[in-house]
């Protein structure tokens, strides 16, 4: 029997090796991209959609094997890139590459005069023409029929209260609705706003860009650095908003989609008193709070990042099983 040095051995099993990691590579198939979200991320498209006309730019971020989507609301200063798509070398912060990575189809839109869309005619942005707007986006990602079930709808901050508006008016739109550092006090009722004003259009200012970042430690000082540069890019001009009088519509109890309230333990904008007058007067039975140990109103890409996603994405699980 011929013996074999241990270098003939060695080349032998490279050989072997090699060739083995070739054949594999070679007969891939095209799902088995969705195995390399971890280490690579989803490709961001930017969607235009009209809404009477206007273009509404919707940001979108897929997992290749979704079945479901869900549409993300931004707050009353910022656009939806630098609230849901923050990207920093050598962190995860971003919530729309969270959501994909746990399966999902996310979109995001940007109100008008934030980001990509431009400002209307009347240079205003108010809650109905948002909650218009936002059904105008639903329905269109409805039209694409890839979706086993309607889209879920996740508002945060003003956009909370914008998102309730929108499911109260088209409940059938939505499977979901996920309301996030929501700030309006149920009881509270705004006096009438005449219109006519001239838009102040104000530039916006570093300070406010990082004044979401409330409890110290909770994010690297490189993070906050950077969601302020994304912020002053996409939004140099504050977005003026008015009619608030218009969320004088909001009723908890028209309210009758599952719904889950999320709030940050530490956030001084959602205290635990709204959420409570929030959650015990919603029309819905299928309901959950859930309070985020340590975060505060930009928990979503804190320290509590994890924690937040899971039980974003535990009820929204939730609800599809109760839907089949």
């Amino acid at each position: 029997m011929r013996k074999y040095r241990p270098t003939e051995i060695f080349k032998t099993y490279l050989l072997i090796s090699v060739g083995f990691l070739l054949l594999n590579f070679g007969c891939q198939s095209p799902n088995t991209q969705s195995t390399t979200l971890e280490t690579t991320r989803a490709e961001l498209i930017q969607n235009t959609v009209l809404a009477d006309a206007h273009p509404i730019a919707v940001w979108s971020k897929s997992n290749p094997n979704a079945t479901e989507a869900i549409l993300l609301v931004h707050g009353r200063t910022w656009s939806a890139i630098p609230d849901f798509d923050l990207q920093v070398e050598g962190e995860d912060l971003s919530l729309m590459d969270g959501l994909v990575e746990r399966g999902y189809a996310v979109y995001a839109i940007d109100g008008r005069g934030y980001g990509a869309t431009p400002r209307d005619s009347t240079g205003w942005f108010t809650p109905d023409r948002a909650a218009k707007d936002i059904a105008v986006v639903l329905q269109w990602m409805a039209q694409q029929k890839i979706w086993e079930n309607p889209p879920h709808l996740f508002g945060w901050s003003m956009g909370s209260t914008m998102s309730q508006l929108t499911a109260q008016r088209h409940p059938e739109l939505i499977s979901s609705l996920t309301l996030f550092g929501y700030w309006k006090d149920s009881d509270q009722i705004f006096p009438d706003e005449p219109s006519g004003a001239k838009p102040a259009m104000s530039p916006t200012t570093a300070e406010a860009a990082a004044s979401d970042f409330i409890t110290p430690g909770s994010i690297s000082q490189k993070a906050i650095d950077a969601y302020v540069k994304a912020a002053l890019k996409a939004d140099p001009v504050r977005v003026d908003l008015n009619r608030y009088d218009q969320f004088n519509e909001l009723d908890p109890a028209k309210v009758t989609v599952p719904t889950l309230i999320l709030q940050g333990e530490l956030d001084p904008i959602g205290p635990t008193a709204t959420q409570a007058k929030l959650f015990t007067r919603l029309g819905t039975s299928h309901k959950q709070w859930t309070v985020i140990p340590g975060g505060d109103h930009a928990a979503f890409m804190e320290t509590p990042r994890a924690y937040f996603i899971n039980s974003l994405v535990n009820f929204l699980a939730g609800v599809s099983q109760v839907r089949k």
